[in-house]
């Protein structure tokens, strides 16, 4: 069995080991150690490995809470200390910043930080019926693999979701359909916590009573989705609390469907938003995009300060219920929203919009190269950007910078996903005076 020292750790939190010239990435390892590993796949210039025996641990290894740490791949940092956590993520994005994009921030910001345990608000839960094999089967994934990891309990889920693992497989054992229920989509609120089924095939009236006294006995709200996510629709109660997320700082209450994008952890949320607004600095008579705006999350709250404000997004029903929220916090006079697909943006959509004195960008992980290419000649004094993927960042502020003119002043990260290797970050780009 070979034996390395481990000398850093990548982008999915995998330790760094060199043997003959080979990088070798090693699940489970941290920075300073000497481990022994089993290699799962070759190839010319880097091998994947297993952890086997950690010989010399570093000082910031903890044990891993989670029983089902190492099968589960929901998780890839749990045997790291939060605060090195902290300071691995900080490097990957520096890291990305220069490697890939040449630059580096003036800058750098304090990190956002979250709880480490209990902050997922969101989660996308497999199911799987194995009769003679043990039964239904719902949780995360195995890691590198499509089979549904057998876990009965999930530190980084709230307690009270985490305690319905359990009872769920127990109601998808008794419904008829257990075997055409693929999935379960747990959306968590500030007044209530919401259950998605993905169903196959209709429910019969007996699977109707169970599922109705099951969320009569957790609390929950019960939708069913037959085909896509806009096929969501509440089941039971029909009536009653709804699904929102509070930005308390705003005045802000943001009602949304189970299945829309909002984001993961709630409390990182509003500190999120509270730094991009402050780095935005909107101001009355100011004209401001918000691109890939989704339900209006910086849209509204820019709003608040009395700027005018245009949101971009692709998804006609979350610019439908963008609309619907500026009118509920009385901010409709302020806020329009624009369907626009900005992965095709090009200089003349863009320039369609208008002028804009600032912008604020928070694309998905394929970044928003199209739209700052599009930017063209009206470009506005000063971008917030708000990434979910460091290399993309980076690819877009190269072009930012080397193309059109800005500096980057400041940049950090966002934890978003503690446990994870997952690295979400902020940038601010400021417009060079001629």
């Amino acid at each position: 069995m070979p034996i390395s020292l481990v000398e850093s750790l990548d982008h999915e939190g995998r330790g760094i080991a060199r043997q003959d010239g080979k990088a070798i990435f090693i699940d489970g390892a941290l920075p300073g150690e000497k481990v022994s590993y089993a290699s799962f796949r070759r190839k010319p210039k880097y091998e994947l490995a297993h952890l086997v025996e950690v010989i010399q641990p570093s000082s910031a290894r903890v044990l891993p809470p989670c029983p089902h740490y190492g099968v589960c791949g929901g998780c890839a940092m749990q045997h790291l200390a939060p605060s090195n956590q902290l300071a691995a993520k900080q490097r990957v994005l520096e890291d990305s910043l220069w490697h890939i994009g040449r630059i580096r921030p003036e800058t750098m910001l304090p990190p956002i930080d979250s709880q480490p345990w209990g902050y997922r608000h969101r989660a996308r839960l497999g199911v799987r019926d194995l009769p003679g094999k043990g039964g239904v089967l719902i949780g995360f994934h195995e890691k590198r693999s499509s089979y549904i990891a057998d876990i009965r309990t999930c530190p980084v889920l709230p307690p009270h979701v985490s305690a319905l693992l359990m009872p769920l497989r127990e109601l998808v054992s008794a419904l008829s359909i257990s075997d055409r229920l693929p999935q379960i989509e747990v959306a968590i609120g500030a007044k209530a916590t919401a259950l998605t089924f993905r169903i196959l095939q209709p429910l019969n009236a007996r699977d109707q009573a169970h599922m109705r006294a099951f969320a009569d006995a957790h609390d929950v709200l019960i939708y069913l989705q037959p085909k896509g996510p806009d096929s969501a629709y509440r089941f039971y109660p029909e009536a009653g609390a709804r699904l929102s997320y509070l930005l308390p700082d705003f005045g802000l209450e943001m009602d949304f469907r189970p299945t829309d994008f909002t984001q993961v952890n709630h409390p990182v949320n509003r500190v999120m938003v509270r730094r991009a607004l402050a780095l935005l600095a909107p101001v009355p008579g100011e004209r401001i995009a918000d691109m890939f705006c989704g339900l209006g999350n910086f849209t509204l709250p820019i709003a608040r300060s009395g700027a005018h404000v245009v949101g971009v997004e692709g998804s006609p029903g979350l610019v439908a219920r963008g609309n619907e929220a500026a009118r509920a916090n009385g901010v409709a006079d302020r806020v329009s929203f624009q369907v626009a697909n900005l992965f095709d943006a090009n200089e003349a959509s863009i320039a369609a919009l208008g002028a804009f004195d600032k912008m604020l960008i928070d694309p998905p992980r394929e970044g928003a190269i199209e739209l700052v290419k599009a930017l063209g000649r009206n470009v506005p004094r000063r971008i917030v950007y708000v990434s979910c993927n460091p290399a993309t960042l980076a690819r877009d502020a190269a072009y930012l910078v080397s193309q059109l003119g800005y500096r980057l002043s400041t940049a950090g990260i966002i934890n978003m996903f503690p446990q994870t290797a997952h690295v979400e970050s902020i940038a601010v780009f400021e417009l060079v005076a001629n």
